[in-house]
């Protein structure tokens, strides 16, 4: 994960092509052509040790022959070539390439290991090429150059891009970036995306996605991206051929597409479906202003396209604005009596520009309407352009008001009345589209988007306590289902596994035989009215499917009845299967109870994937379930459970009181929690999980495990919150201080601490004089990625006050980072900073940074003279001798490998 040399592929200042060819129709002669006609100001010279000069330019016969390096090369030569291509670019200074050349195979190591060296960037192999217009670099065989503009694309398939081009040129579409990933050897998805977010030139990402690789890598780049930019997907592949079998019903509802949907999600990042959505996502997104709400209302002079667009809008589950009475008051005076007075406003076929304007004035001032769509159907009484310059001109006195702007998106119907319009919309950044399902559509990509940015900047309630596990008692028990040779838990050993963890479970008793089950099932009906056994058998997972299940028995005699039965029954139907008895346990009874599901499995691609859904033997054909990344908090688990349809009868129906929900949303924490600390888990069904307003317990349940240190389990996609860090220390003057990682809960402190700051203070941490710390500037303080970056809290133990914070954020490679810490004003002279220091470069060596860094103004003498005691080395700064750069290398320790 590093962005190391990516300045030299994507902004070189010179490009060397190695493989040019005079060849009709050869990829070297094509990107040839393409280099020298895209307009790149830089010099470019081309390697061919067969020719003098190709299309009139001087030929050198090797990458040694060059005069000087090339910021980036471009290989176009046969595969047994390349690796020893890339070496002598390596020693010639060169820091990048791309590599077009396919079929490596066991060579791409090859040129890996000769790339290493010298950090040397490679994009490919296998892969179209890496166009970017405005610098005039076009290093591809594509058969057309893009159009400049501020959209970055990223392909996985080179194909595919080729088409995107050719389809984007008539339609206006430009790009700032169109790279072909290829093969992925060395840059990849997360890696473009560390870049690109930061790129002053794009103001939105494109992906188009087969197969993401470095999961771990890639979430933590997409989450950084989101935050800073819209970023939209389109991955192929949505529809596979069958589930896999498993032992779980977690496994088989946890499909691949369904994970990369939680995946995205997760990070921030708006999925579409089709290539035609992905740009109409880009247009919104990039022109619309922020979106508050997700009430629109629908503006038009033809009444069918309104009613059109609202069908269509709540077919899309939208919400169509209701108008506020003041509004519709003001549109009696501005509109003809026969007007719809309602949503969708129906100004009438004879509008005038006008009408439009001042329909769509007062719209805009409603406080019931959060968007507002306008459309246009074409009349003889007023052209399609005069309605569109009116509308324009509301807009531009919207956007210029003191208020935060409401977004406006047009649609103006039909082809050629329409054309001038909509490029007069493109021209002042108004969205525009052809269609009421694109209009539609496009401002549901606006409400997604806004969504996703609301949930990545939510922060999860402050419970007031913290979760008790006794994790050595499941480890004991993990352990000797693993010694014991077995990699299946029962139903029993699972729920005690579960206790652990505070998960409520109905208990349940073992018996070997029939005989021990009248005996056990006797004691068990002394408490309660009935009770269920079911068999136990390590080869059969789903025991209802074979009749091993009996519910409701009132008796010994019966429960010894049906467990003869159950075992002659299943000998029968299984005779290969091993049983080891049965177990009996008390029949709940809960009326309003609804059965739910929580499990886990591992994903392929992102690792261990928990799932919820509706629970019960049909859980499969009812399919109702939703996917996320552990870890979970309870924010996160409540919107989990939001996705499904069963949340809505967990809310409560008719005369059936609302479920625990927050005790659902706590089982998923503690579930997350278990899998996070147990990677011997590999498949985990809860299932029924009986809910209702009385809380919840797990009736059964199942696991599968496997020893860690024969097959570890796929790390976790998402770095979860450093427990092991937390230490406590006792400051005099002070008490007794928690050191830990900050967690997204510590906003609410953040209030009290800054408001105990002095302005000086303030000043010489952010070298601003800011007052005001919105929640979206304390969230990215709290809810931190750990995997790229560190914060440690010191909280008063008897107070819970926030006293000192110290923070580490780490380039993507990780090696280098740059250090801040803040103390509150009145605890200066504690030596509080000195401890958060401590931790902070104490986590630096663990994880093998090599250099910390930091900017001090020189006004903060304290800070320089604890840095200069700590080790740390200070530098001048020439361009601004207010400020000194202050570095700590480590001893000892040794860099990340830059390259996979």
């Amino acid at each position: 994960m590093t962005i190391r040399n990516l300045t030299h592929l994507m902004a070189p200042k010179s490009v060397a092509l190695i493989g040019a060819s005079a060849k009709p129709g050869s990829v070297g002669l094509t990107v040839m052509r393409n280099l020298l006609a895209a307009g790149f100001a830089g010099d470019i010279r081309v390697v061919n040790p067969n020719h003098s000069e190709i299309e009139g330019r001087h030929c050198y016969g090797s990458v040694n022959d060059l005069p000087e390096s090339a910021d980036l090369a471009v290989v176009a030569a046969p595969p047994a070539a390349v690796p020893g291509i890339i070496a002598d670019l390596g020693r010639k200074g060169t820091r990048a390439a791309v590599v077009l050349t396919a079929g490596l195979g066991p060579r791409s190591k090859e040129m890996l290991d000769a790339a290493r060296p010298n950090c040397l960037r490679i994009l490919g192999p296998n892969c179209i090429g890496l166009m970017v217009p405005q610098i005039g670099l076009n290093a591809s065989f594509a058969h057309r150059a893009p159009l400049g503009g501020d959209l970055a694309f990223v392909s996985q398939s080179g194909a595919l891009l080729t088409a995107i081009i050719d389809w984007a040129a008539p339609r206006g579409i430009g790009f700032s970036h169109v790279v072909s990933l290829g093969e992925m050897a060395d840059v990849d998805l997360g890696d473009m995306l560390d870049y690109l977010a930061t790129d002053r030139s794009s103001r939105a990402i494109l992906l188009y996605v087969e197969a993401v690789t470095h999961a771990s890598k890639f979430l933590s780049a997409a989450r950084r991206a989101a935050r800073l930019k819209p970023v939209v997907v389109v991955k192929s592949g949505r529809h596979t051929g069958g589930a896999r079998a498993a032992l779980s019903h977690t496994g088989a509802l946890a499909g691949s597409d369904a994970a990369y949907d939680a995946a995205f999600r997760r990070s921030g990042l708006l999925r579409v479906k089709t290539l035609d959505e992905l740009f109409a996502a880009a247009e919104i997104l990039a022109h619309a202003p922020k979106l508050d709400g997700e009430r629109l209302a629908i503006l038009t002079n033809g009444g069918g396209a309104g009613v059109l667009a609202a069908d269509e809008l709540q077919d899309a589950t939208g919400v169509l604005a209701k108008l506020d009475m003041k509004t519709t008051a003001a549109l009696d005076k501005v509109l003809p009596t026969t007007w719809s007075h309602g949503n969708p406003v129906d100004i009438i076929g004879d509008a005038t520009a006008k009408r439009y304007t001042d329909a769509l004035h007062e719209l805009l001032q409603d406080p019931q309407s959060d968007a507002v769509l306008v459309l246009h159907c074409p009349t003889a009484i007023t052209s399609a352009r005069d309605a569109a310059a009116a509308v324009i001109s509301e807009i531009k006195l919207n956007r210029s008001g003191s208020n935060p702007p409401k977004p406006v998106i047009t649609c103006w119907l039909g082809e050629a009345a329409a054309k001038e319009p909509r490029e007069l919309f493109t021209a002042n950044n108004i969205p525009t589209f052809a269609t009421t399902s694109e209009a539609i559509t496009g401002f549901m990509q606006l409400v997604g988007y806004a969504r996703a940015q609301t949930e990545l900047m939510q922060t999860p309630p402050v419970t007031g306590e913290e979760r008790t596990h006794h994790a050595e008692d499941a480890a004991a028990e993990i352990q000797r289902i693993l010694r014991a040779g077995r990699t299946v838990a029962s139903a029993l050993e699972t729920k005690t596994i579960l206790a652990a963890y505070g998960i409520p479970t109905n208990k349940a008793v073992l018996a070997k035989t029939p005989v021990e089950v009248r005996t056990i099932a006797s004691d068990v009906l002394k408490q309660a009215q009935a009770c269920a056994i079911k068999i136990a058998s390590p080869d059969i997972s789903h025991k209802s499917d074979v009749g091993g299940v009996r519910l409701g028995l009132e008796s010994a005699a019966s429960a010894e009845q049906a467990a003869v039965e159950m075992l002659a029954h299943i000998k029968t139907k299984l005779p290969d299967a091993r049983i080891d008895g049965f177990t009996i346990e008390p029949m709940i009874s809960r009326p309003n109870a609804l059965e739910i599901i929580v499990g886990m499995n591992v994903d392929q691609t992102f690792g261990p994937m928990m799932l919820f859904g509706a629970g019960g033997v049909a859980v499969e054909v009812i399919g109702d379930s939703a996917l996320a990344l552990p870890p979970l908090d309870m924010l996160l688990a409540r919107q989990m459970i939001a996705e499904t349809r069963i949340s809505r009868l967990l809310a409560g129906y008719r005369d059936r009181p609302a479920s625990d929900i927050n005790a659902v949303a706590d089982v998923l924490v503690r579930v997350s929690d278990l899998i996070i600390r147990h990677p011997e888990i590999r498949e985990l069904d809860i299932n029924p999980l009986l809910v209702d307003e009385n809380g919840v317990i797990a009736i059964d349940a199942r696991l599968k495990l496997a020893d860690e240190r024969v097959s570890p389990r796929q790390e976790l996609a998402i770095r979860p919150y450093p427990s092991g860090l937390q230490q406590a220390i006792t400051i005099d003057g002070i008490g007794e201080i928690t050191l830990r990682p900050v967690r997204p809960d510590d906003e609410p402190r953040y209030g009290p601490f800054f408001a105990r700051i002095s302005p000086d203070d303030i000043r010489l941490r952010f070298f601003t004089g800011r007052s005001a710390f919105p929640h979206t500037f304390l969230a990215k303080l709290t809810q931190i990625d750990y995997a790229r970056e560190m914060a440690f809290v010191a909280i008063k133990k008897d107070s819970g006050e926030l006293l000192g914070v110290s923070r580490l954020i780490l380039e993507p490679d990780r090696t280098r980072g740059e250090f801040g810490v803040l103390v509150r004003s009145d605890l200066h002279s504690y030596g509080l900073g000195r401890h958060l220091m401590n931790a902070l470069m104490s986590y630096a060596r663990s994880e093998g940074v090599t250099e910390v860094f930091g900017l001090v103004h020189i006004e903060n003498r304290q800070m320089l003279t604890m840095a200069d005691e700590l080790g740390f080395k200070l530098h001048i700064i020439p361009d601004d001798p207010s400020v000194r750069e202050i570095v700590w290398r480590p001893q000892g320790v040794t860099a990340h490998a830059s390259l996979p």
